[in-house]
This record gives structure tokens, sequence and C-alpha cells, in this order.
């Protein structure tokens, strides 16, 4: 579980060209997109935002472009787990892919401000705003996309599981 995390607050439709500005898209270096995540909608976000913080925001969160980018900035800038009333479709899976905890509940999006501190548990789907002394609880999602997730996204997770069923069935894995 999360303990005492800040909250950046942002509304409805954030989009991926404020997640991260196409003029960044000529690098897919993690730490170089966290450096300018939400710069265009929060300029003091990057230099602000610590290992741990959540964003919190309204619905159809990752609107726009397809581009996996906006997610990898924003993991990369630390933030441990997005809430948000909704998620864009495309972004929803991304977010997935690269192991980007997301939550989705409108009423927490609705209610929490910026600047609040909450604890998460992504396993039970809890949010507690330690703040207001407010518990909400977001739709969680299937085991095993909270397995993708905690390993860090489907590459790791793949790789992991290809590993586990080699060991099962004795087969060796390159560097054996």
């Amino acid at each position: 579980m999360k303990q005492g995390c800040r909250v950046w607050k942002y509304g409805d439709n954030v989009d991926t060209d404020v997640i991260v500005p196409a003029r960044y898209l000529t690098t897919s270096d993690p730490a170089e997109l966290a450096a300018h995540c939400m710069e265009d909608i929060d300029p003091g976000f990057a230099a602000g935002v610590l290992q741990g913080d959540i964003i919190v925001a309204g619905e159809n969160f990752g609107c726009g472009s397809s581009r996996e980018h906006a997610p990898i900035a924003i993991k990369a800038s630390g933030v441990a787990c997005v809430i948000a009333g909704s998620f864009a479709r495309i972004f929803y899976r991304n977010a997935i892919n690269i192991g980007l905890a997301i939550l989705e509940c409108p009423q927490a999006a609705a209610e929490i401000q910026s600047g609040d501190m909450l604890s998460v548990d992504f396993e039970s789907g809890e949010i507690h705003n330690l703040t207001r002394d407010r518990q909400y609880r977001a739709a969680l999602f299937p085991p095993f996309v909270r397995d993708i997730m905690a390993t860090g996204g489907l590459i790791p997770y793949t790789r992991k599981k290809l590993l586990n069923s080699g060991a099962r069935t004795g087969v060796r894995q390159e560097g054996d």
C-alpha cells in the first residue's frame, strides 16, 4: 500500500499532447520525457513531482493520439498511480503495457483536491484521502492485469511467464 502520497490534480480531457508535448517526441528516453511531463498544463510539475506522488484527473484522461510516450513520461517522473474518472481507451491500454498503475474512480476524481495526501491500495482498489478522511473504492482490474502492472509492464510480465514456463518444462532459456 502506498502511504501519504501527494496529489497533483487536473481536469477533464487531459490529452497526450499536454502530458508530453509533441515537440519532445524525438526521444524515447524515459528520463527526458519525464523532464517535460505536463509542462504545457503545469510548468512546475516536472521540477516539483516527487517519487510516489499521484495524479488525479477528471474524465477521459489521456485522450488524443495513441503515443506510448505519455504513460512512459508519467511513470518516469515518479508518479505512483493515476486516478481518473475515466481514461481514454488507448492510454488505458498503454498504461497497462508499460506498468503504470491506473485506477478509475469517478467519485474520488471529483472530490480529491491538489495537495491532498492519499493512501492507495492497488490490490483492493481502496483509496483513502488522508487529508479529508474520505474513503473511495476504484474499479478493480483482473488479477492478471494487476500482475502485468506489478511486474513493470507487458514485456517484463511476458518474460517472467516464459522463464517460469521454461523452468517447469525443463526447457533451457538463453543464458542458462
